[in-house]
């Protein structure tokens, strides 16, 4: 199993990216996948995150009104709309998924089961 994020890159403070979470080897659609930021020498922390029908969202106290997460279940792929980037924004982005069938969204890294390899966001004054 193998989860990949993608979409990062270099931003101006204001602009906006989308990150994209794929997987190969495992079907997303039925599982709650997050997504979590590290910066160095800090733990890892929740961002957001989205049940499989996508009727249950949740996000960090920090992103909200700016991050909308959304998935296609189609596409096997999990999305993160990130707009108004700020500088607290920078940090490397890994989604993960929770494969436990659980109803609410966990926070907690240690819920999530498999994990992406990071992508990592700049945000430039």
């Amino acid at each position: 199993v193998q989860l990949q994020a993608f979409g990062g890159g270099l931003v101006q403070a204001g602009g906006s990216l989308r990150l994209s979470c794929a997987a190969c080897g495992l079907s997303l659609s039925s599982y709650i996948i997050g997504w979590f930021r590290q910066v160095p020498g800090k733990e890892r922390k929740f961002v957001s995150a989205i049940n499989w029908s996508s009727s249950s969202t949740k996000y960090a106290d920090s992103v909200k009104g700016r991050f909308t997460i959304s998935r296609d279940n189609a596409k096997n792929t999990v999305y993160l709309q990130m707009n108004n980037l700020i500088n607290d924004d920078a940090a490397v982005y890994y989604c993960a998924a929770d494969v436990n069938d659980r109803v609410v969204i966990p926070t907690a890294r240690s819920r999530y089961d498999y994990w992406g390899q990071g992508t990592q966001v700049t945000v430039s004054s």
